[in-house]
């Protein structure tokens, strides 16, 4: 995931981002996806959601690790 789907911060926003969310999450818990967060804004939201400990790989590089 890079980048969340819209404004998170706000809870008249955030299902979009935290349904992805869950979705990773339990793909990684679940069934042993391997699931890599890039990007301070896609950390803060898994971090927001409670979910960020289920998830492979968290990084803030973002955009710069996929160079």
């Amino acid at each position: 995931m890079n980048g969340p789907m819209g404004v998170f911060e706000f809870e008249a926003f955030n299902k979009g981002t935290f349904g992805l969310v869950d979705i990773l999450a339990d793909l990684s818990k679940d069934s042993g996806a391997i699931t890599i967060i890039g990007g301070g804004d896609s950390v803060a939201a898994c971090e927001q959601s409670g979910r960020a400990g289920d998830m492979s790989h968290i990084s803030t590089g973002g955009g710069a690790s996929l160079e």
